[in-house]
Formats: C-alpha cells, sequence, structure tokens
C-alpha cells in the first residue's frame, strides 16, 4: 500500500525569525512539498498564541493556492464554533471556485487559544461548542447548495454557488470528533500530535459507526503527527530535545516559543518535567529516515490508515524543510 504523505504547517516563528517571514516560510515550504510530492497542504488557526503565525487560514490558502499548481491545499482546521456556518461555506466555496478540486475544509471544535481570547472571538455571542454538530450539518448543505426545504436557512445560498465542493474532514484528538464524522458521514482526522494516546481505537470506533452520507459512501481517515528526522540520529535526538522543551514550555504558559538546540540541550529537567517529557514523546516520532519510516508504517497499520498529515517545528526552516525531504525519499513518494 502507498503511503500518502501530507502537511500541516502551523506557521512556526522561529528564533530570530519575524511574524512575516514565518508566513513567507509557510509558502515556500508549500511549493517545496509540492515538488517533493505531498498529497496535502494543511494550515492551522491559532488565536493570541506568540510563536505560531496562523490565525485566518482562509486568507492564507488564498495566497497559497496562487502560488502552488498541484497540490490540495486546506484548513487544518478552521474553529466552527466561532463562526456562521453560512461565512465558512462561502469562504470555501471561493476557494473551491478559484482552485477546483483542490480545497479540503478542515473543521476543529477547540478555542485555538486561552480562555480569554476565546470570549473576545465571540464577543457578540457565537454559538456554543454543543450547537457543533448542527454547525457542520449546515455548513455541509451550504457547501453542496441543498438546504432542506423543512430547514430554516432553505432559501440561502452560500455564494459563489458551482459544480463540485471542497472535502470536509472533522478534525479531533477524541472520541466525540471521530463520533460526529461517523454520524454526518464526513472524513476524520486524529490529531497524535495533541494526544498521543488511544488513536488507533478511535479510528476504529470512527469506521465502524460511519454511516454513509450524500457526500461520502465510505470512511475515510488519516492521522497528524510531530515528525522529525535528519540525516543521523544524533541530529534527530537534537531536534526532539527542541521539540521536548518547546511543548513543556507550551505546558507552562510559554506561547509555543521555539528553544534553540543549544538552549534545548543545555536545559535542566526536574523529574516532573522529565516525566513530560516521556509522556510527550508519544505525540511524535523521529530518527533517521528509515527509522522514520519505519515507525510511521506501524503506526499506520495501528490506525489502518493510509496517509499521515506530519506536522515538523525545529529551530530553522532549513532543518524542518530537510526533514519533510528526507522522509519523502524515505517513503518514495513522487509528484
Amino acid at each position: 500500500m502507498q503511503m500518502k504523505l501530507s502537511v500541516l504547517d502551523q506557521s512556526p516563528i522561529g528564533p530570530g525569525v519575524t511574524p512575516r517571514a514565518a508566513l513567507q516560510e509557510t509558502v515556500h515550504l508549500a511549493q517545496a512539498v509540492e515538488q517533493l510530492g505531498y498529497h496535502r497542504f494543511w494550515v492551522s488557526e491559532h488565536h493570541n498564541t506568540e510563536r505560531l503565525a496562523g490565525t485566518t487560514p482562509e486568507v492564507l490558502l488564498a495566497h497559497l493556492g496562487a502560488k502552488t499548481q498541484r497540490i490540495r491545499i486546506g484548513s487544518g482546521g478552521v474553529l466552527l464554533p466561532y463562526y456562521s456556518s453560512l461565512k465558512v461555506a462561502e469562504n470555501f466555496r471561493m476557494l473551491h471556485a478559484l482552485y477546483p478540486d483542490r480545497v479540503d475544509l478542515g473543521l476543529g471544535r477547540a478555542p485555538g487559544g486561552d480562555m480569554r481570547t476565546m470570549r473576545a472571538m465571540q464577543d457578540r455571542g457565537k454559538a456554543s461548542i454543543d450547537d457543533y454538530p448542527e454547525q457542520v450539518q449546515t455548513l455541509i448543505h451550504f457547501l453542496h447548495d441543498d438546504v432542506p426545504a423543512d430547514h430554516r436557512y432553505h432559501g440561502v445560498h452560500a455564494m459563489p454557488v458551482g459544480s463540485g465542493a471542497p472535502e470536509v474532514w472533522l478534525l479531533g484528538s477524541s472520541d466525540a470528533s471521530a463520533y460526529y464524522a461517523a454520524t454526518l458521514g464526513t472524513r476524520f482526522s486524529f490529531a497524535q500530535f495533541i494526544n498521543g494516546y488511544g488513536g488507533p481505537e478511535v479510528v476504529r470506533m470512527y469506521k465502524e459507526a460511519f454511516r454513509p452520507s450524500p457526500y461520502l459512501d465510505h470512511p475515510e481517515a488519516n492521522a497528524a503527527i510531530f515528525a522529525l528526522c535528519a540525516e543521523t540520529e544524533e541530529q534527530a535526538r537534537q531536534l526532539a530535545a527542541i521539540m521536548d522543551l518547546r511543548l513543556l514550555w507550551l505546558e507552562q504558559g510559554r506561547g509555543g516559543e521555539i528553544p534553540t538546540a543549544e538552549v534545548a540541550a543545555s536545559y535542566s529537567y526536574t523529574p516532573w518535567e522529565r516525566r513530560r517529557v516521556e509522556n510527550n514523546r508519544a505525540r511524535m516520532v523521529f530518527g533517521t529516515p528509515a527509522q522514520v519510516r519505519e515507525q510511521l508504517t506501524a503506526l499506520a497499520q495501528a490506525y489502518g490508515i493510509d496517509e499521515w498529515i506530519l506536522v515538523t517545528i525545529t529551530d530553522s526552516f532549513e532543518s524542518r524543510l530537510r526533514s519533510y525531504e528526507l522522509i519523502a525519499e524515505a517513503f518514495g513518494i513522487a509528484p
């Protein structure tokens, strides 16, 4: 089975990098992985997160579509509880009209920031998270221009109307989003880079509970994971050490700050912090190309999937791009 490789890029703002430069790196990365044969390029939505520049995936995707030719582009994902289903549908119908058959609409229900930021995003009283399944269903109707006659929004059309629609993916790190995806008949992506445990069981539940919809007749799933690859084991361990400390700092409220390799190597962990590092290692794979291929292949078999969404954050764009290059070579993918 040929493994598909894809990318989720959060536009990380590395040491000495400006937000503008981080966004330019995202564009360069999309162009590079397209040439390497990657299948999708997703961008994220985060708010009030100091070291991540990706706040508005719709705007960034419009730019990325113009800068690439073939690779699928999408959101990983739009935080739907903040918005109206109609407006999200219009944004993505516009993207689909501009870049036909290349657009994915990944949806999430997490806050994408701290609670105060969430309140600011919902300043005018958006939908409750409990309304998420209904929001998704309404959004899908708008995307396909088939709002039922008995729906309160019948007669409202998400413009521009046209043939086809973006692929809809529900993103999640627990069984809740998997259940929604199964019952609504959408695709599902498990975020192992957020939750390192239970992913294969969640995907299995999604597949078993899946109900065909007018838009998808069989379950489709993938999973996203932190992936760090280098030519040697020592270099790969250095990249993993950067991610270890970054994840720890993120838990401690340091806004996703990315340490340099030197800072990561010299950091003195407490026993409790060591336990957190060990726990977070379940969210990533790292090593030489052969080692990363072996790990991803084994995990894919456990999940029953044929596509990985790779999330790679290092202290330099060069090492980040090199990791994607080495993994592409290891799997033998080609455009």
